[in-house]
């Protein structure tokens, strides 16, 4: 792959990266004390238009100690 491809991709992921965990450290926030200790599903689906390319990782995330 060339290096335009590669940068725009690096660029692209951490976008993803870092809005990604600013948006759920945020939801841990507004749920307060409810989320603490608890496991929850999270589940991230890409879809690239053009490509009929779909990507799901799913995984879990621990809250915050009590």
């Amino acid at each position: 792959m060339d290096d335009e491809f590669n940068m725009s991709l690096r660029k692209f992921l951490k976008q993803v990266g870092v809005t990604s965990q600013q948006a759920i450290e945020e939801a841990v926030r507004s749920a307060g004390a409810d989320a603490a200790g608890k496991e929850f599903t999270a589940r991230m689906e890409l879809t690239i238009e053009g490509l009929d390319m779909r990507h799901v990782v799913e995984s879990t995330i621990k809250g915050p100690s009590e």
